[in-house]
Parts: C-alpha cells; structure tokens; sequence
C-alpha cells in the first residue's frame, strides 16, 4: 500500500553535486524542497551514501589519491635539497592506511551532508525513483515500503555509472573506478581498460604507488584532448593487439573497466511520461527544460553536457534561480576548464588546436608555445623540456585567444584563473601584456611568445627570462 507525502515545490532526484546544489539554491528562495538518492550496488556489492559519485567514488576520493602520488614523488626529489629519507632511504606505501583514511574523509562528508539537508529543512529520501505521472515520484524505500511524492516542479539529477564490457567474467573479476577506492587489498599488477580521463588518472597514481600499471586502448589516449599534450588471486587477460591482430595474454591481480560512463534511465520509468531520450541520455534544450515543460535534467544525465561536477553543480543552482528567484540566465557551457590529474596535472580551457584549426584554417589560427622546467623540478634533474604550454588563438586582428593548455604541477589551479580571463574575450596582447608572478609556473603562460609557425626551439632555459 502507498503513503502519500505532502505536495513539493521542487522534487529532485539524485543526491549528487547537482542535485545537492539545485535544491540547495531552491530551498534559499523558499521553495519546500525534497531529495530522492538511491545507489545500485556495484557487483562487488560496494554502495555509498549521500553526495554522488564526485564525493564518494569520483574527485574527491581521486585527488587525495593524486596527492598521495605526489607527495611521493616530492619525497623521492628530497634527497636534492639535502633531506635524508630514513630507514635506508626506503619510500613504501600503506595502502590499507590510505583506504581508511579516504573512507574516512567520504563518510565525514555525507555526514555532513545529511546534517546541513536537515538543518535547512530540505527533505530527504533514501529510496529508488519512478515516474507515475508528470508531477508524482512513486519511492520505493529499503524497507519494501513504497511512497508517493508530488511536486510542482521535478528536476533528474541521477548522474551516471561506469560500463562494463559484455564479455565473459567482467562483472564476476573486474571492477570499476566505483570500487577502487574502498578495496581492502593492494591492487598490485594492474590492467587498465580504457583512455579517458578515469583512466588515465587511475593509471597515474598507482604507478605512482610503485605497481606495474598497464593500459589498454583501442584506438588513441585522450581522444577528446589536444593530442599534442597526451601524453595471487590474479587474472589471465587475453586480447588482440589491433595492428598486429596477434592474440596476447597476461596476468594481472586487478583489472579495472574505464570505458565509459553512461545514465541508469530504466528504473525511472521515463515512459510513464513520455520523456524524449537519445542514445541513453535525456534530451534537454537551453533552459534544461525536456520535452515535459515541468521536467528537467541536468548534468550528467542531460545529453550534451559536460560530465563535470561544476558543471553540474552551476547548471542545477541557474535551474532553482529560474524556476523560484525569477532570474532569466541560462547555463554558459562554453569555455569550461578541466584538468587532468596524472602525476604531472594537464590543464585546458578553450578549444584544443586541431579543434581550431578544423573550425578557422591554418592561416587563420596561430599556436604560441613553450617548454620549461619547473623551478621545483630543477634541482632534481628533470628534464628542462618536462612541461608545455600551448595557446591557441585567432591569427588577425585582436587575436582572441581560442584555448589554453598547460602541462606541469598544479595545472587546474593555473587554469582557473586563466578560465576567468577567457571569458572576459582574452586576447594574445593582453596575455604577453600581463606581468607575471615571480617566480611561478602560472607565469610561463604569459611568456608563451614563440610560435609553432616561426618553427623556433620552444624550450626554455632560464625561468626569470
């Protein structure tokens, strides 16, 4: 038999960023506000709390990975600047002290999370959603018990999971990024399927951490990137190699499916209402608005959207301010940074230079560029060509620059700042204009002067030059 719980201004399913963050702005302007969450169990049968996939098996937990990674590498470059390492200058990593203390950060987040969802009267429900009609969710709690929830308003903000191939053991024997953050044992021999950003940063760490990393790609690294900066218990892996067409096996303790992400629309019942999707992802126009002018979705549900935590986060606080503040702006997806985070982190903002080129011409698009080694590299004996800038602008005129990209420590905190001036419509003389910090990496981008063009040796030797 249905409860039937009172009648909501904003009902939002999915308790991620995005979801968090429109009900959040919602419930700022008045609106009485609910959220429904429900995570599947992985086949490992690993399931988290409140905050989404970025909180519990996404950024955070892949940062504070990131930076385990570096500080070993910051520890290995001690010894130049005259620290002993001791005993025996022996760097071994506890990966069972590292899980914990990551747990430990995700549940002290949804902790808090509930704490604040309580304070500011915002609902919640821990139950799987489907649609009955256009203004009534139909929640199925854990208990069995089954609820209705009608609102005025309902927004899908119930993210994506990773996929898994369809081939024989992958659920049974691999896992995903969802359950490497919370495994008890080493990973150790390591195969990484696929070449995206997951990928690659889980590829970065644990090599990092010292064991044998292998990725396996299909066709190229980083597809969507300026491919300029691309850069026992054990399991027998058989593949063919793609050019050779030669049959390979290995064996490897952990293989971790990376590709691709994609919506869990099913349960929804999408079809109760008529809601327009397209290869999985739900159809949205300007507003976020589906084809149900009371429905809408945002981010990594919404089909063409960036599948990116701000941006999800920005789009659902826009959506609350449109629906309850009376504020008329929409999402502005163009120009939105993102980073890379491998040992050493790539930036970009902006379009990548194949992009550019495709879209202007070469006549019409000039590349500045630079190599350089980092101060804090310099003493460890890097190579003076470890990192690289790129600026891609327009060739005539104000030379608006069209995209940013940046190679070397701490890029997406470079980047930030230079998405800021992006949108302000930067251009290369105020760019080179510009007096930079000294002496920091973020200022390498303002001395970026040769061009691919005038085919000079782009590497830089001293860093006050």
């Amino acid at each position: 038999m249905f409860q039937s719980d009172s009648n909501y201004d904003l009902i939002v399913i999915g308790g991620g960023s995005g979801g968090i963050a429109c009900a959040r702005e919602a419930n700022s302007w008045g609106a009485k506000t609910i959220i429904l969450d429900y995570v599947e169990p992985t086949p490992c049968g690993y399931k988290w709390g409140l905050g989404g996939t970025c909180v519990n098996v996404g950024c955070i937990p892949k940062k504070q990975m990131h930076r385990a990674a570096i500080l070993k590498e910051d520890l290995i470059d001690a010894k130049f600047y005259g620290w002993n390492i001791m005993p025996d200058n022996e760097i071994c990593l506890n990966w069972a002290t590292l899980m914990e203390e990551v747990q430990n950060t995700i549940k002290s987040s949804n902790w808090t999370l509930k704490v604040e969802l309580r304070l500011k009267k915002i609902d919640y429900m821990n139950g799987k959603a489907s649609f009955v009609d256009r203004n009534t969710i139909k929640v199925k709690l854990q208990n069995g018990q089954e609820r209705l929830v009608s609102g005025q308003h309902i927004v899908i903000a119930a993210g994506n999971r990773p996929v898994y191939p369809d081939i024989p053991g992958a659920r049974e024997y691999g896992i995903t990024s969802d359950d490497l953050f919370n495994r008890s044992r080493p990973p150790g021999k390591t195969l990484l399927v696929g070449a995206g950003y997951i990928s690659m940063e889980c590829a970065g760490f644990l090599s990092s951490f010292g064991y044998d990393v292998t990725v396996m790609v299909r066709d190229m690294i980083l597809r969507n990137f300026d491919q300029q900066m691309r850069a026992d218990n054990r399991f027998m892996v058989q593949y063919k190699n793609s050019k050779t067409n030669l049959e390979i096996t290995d064996i490897f303790e952990t293989v971790i499916w990376a590709i691709g992400r994609k919506p869990l629309l099913d349960c929804l019942n999408l079809t109760a209402v008529g809601l327009q999707v397209e290869n999985g992802f739900i159809i949205v126009d300007a507003k976020e608005q589906t084809n149900i002018p009371n429905i809408y979705a945002i981010g990594d549900i919404a089909k063409g959207r960036p599948q990116l935590t701000p941006v999800a986060i920005a789009a659902g606080k826009l959506l609350a301010q449109r629906l309850f503040a009376n504020n008329q702006e929409n999402m502005n997806y163009q120009n939105i940074p993102t980073t890379l985070f491998t040992p050493v982190e790539y930036a970009f903002v902006g379009m990548t230079e194949d992009f550019a080129l495709h879209k202007f011409g070469n006549e019409n698009v000039e590349i500045y560029h630079s190599s350089f080694c980092p101060m804090e590299f310099q003493m460890s004996e890097k190579a003076d060509d470890l990192c690289y800038i790129k600026i891609v602008a327009k060739r005539e005129g104000r030379q608006e620059i069209l995209g940013l990209h940046f190679f070397g420590p701490n890029a997406g905190e470079v980047i930030q700042g230079f998405a800021v001036a992006m949108n302000c419509g930067l251009t290369v003389t105020q760019l080179f204009n510009t007096v930079g910090v000294n002496v920091t990496n973020a200022q390498e981008m303002t001395k970026a002067f040769v061009t691919k063009r005038s085919a000079l040796n782009p590497v830089k030797i001293f860093n006050c030059d």
